[in-house]
């Protein structure tokens, strides 16, 4: 068992996305936090394994499709034979978000952008379930977005998918409260860093959309991906033990 001071249990994070801008920076702050680290990547093995040379704590990385149930149980087996626990999952997966209305909005890219993050949220959650009952309970954190608050236009292949995960948090918080388990999200507002860089880079926003946007903040600038992590590491953590099925808006004020 950890120490009574501790903020996690002994076993580690599980970071799904942990190889994108921001899931990186959230493995960072969770191991500054003192959990261990399990980060799983799709294609960018290099930045996953800089994220486990860079931290104190135990890290291990692993490749897995999660749009792939089976992928999906194999990788939560072969992390619980490497760290014996999950205390935590932080679901930070997501392919690029191309920004289309919703009219022009290719099928496949539709599709793709629920395989990847709603069924493979579903497919994470479920394996990992029975795990954390046997152990005495763990923490589900899922990044969603702060355009569930107020709709942003052209970023529906993020949002829509997103939204349907924010029921899916609530009914494990919900059904699996009794267990110890808790569900929570952090909507996710324009952080500087990874796929807003290059969505930038591709000139994907239109002209005036950066001062229509600010427009629309309390806080007059860009969120830094530290701060996602911070908010995440506390819902994850001892700290947040009687919180669950809620929402933490990290976006500078939009959609007030």
């Amino acid at each position: 068992m950890a120490s009574d001071n501790a903020l996690f249990e002994n076993g580690c994070a599980l970071v799904v996305g942990a190889s994108g801008g921001i899931g990186a920076k959230v493995a960072e702050i969770l191991a500054q936090d003192g959990a261990d680290l399990a980060l799983v990547y799709n294609r960018n093995e290099a930045r996953a394994k800089s994220v486990a040379d860079r931290v104190a704590s135990k890290a291990s990385c692993h490749k897995a499709d999660v749009t792939d149930p089976k992928a999906v149980a194999r990788l939560i087996v072969k992390v619980l034979a490497e760290h014996q626990r999950i205390h935590t999952v932080v679901w930070a997966a997501g392919p690029l978000v191309e920004q289309y209305a919703l009219a022009d909005t290719p099928d496949e890219d539709w599709q793709r952008a629920f395989a990847v993050e709603t069924h493979g949220l579903f497919a994470t959650v479920k394996a990992i379930l029975p795990h954390m009952r046997e152990h005495g309970g763990g923490s589900i954190v899922h990044l969603g977005s702060a355009g569930h608050l107020r709709w942003p236009p052209r970023d529906g292949l993020s949002v829509v998918p997103k939204a349907a995960n924010e029921s899916l948090i609530k009914g494990i918080a919900w059904e699996e409260g009794q267990h110890s388990i808790r569900a929570n999200s952090v909507l996710v507002g324009v952080i500087d860093a990874g796929m807003f860089h290059e969505l930038m880079t591709k000139g994907a926003f239109p002209e005036g959309w950066e001062a229509e946007t600010k427009k629309m903040l309390s806080i007059k600038r860009w969120g830094r991906p530290e701060e996602i992590g911070y908010a995440v590491s506390w819902l994850a953590s001892s700290r947040a033990a009687y919180v669950t099925g809620q929402q933490i808006n990290v976006s500078g004020g939009f959609g007030l």
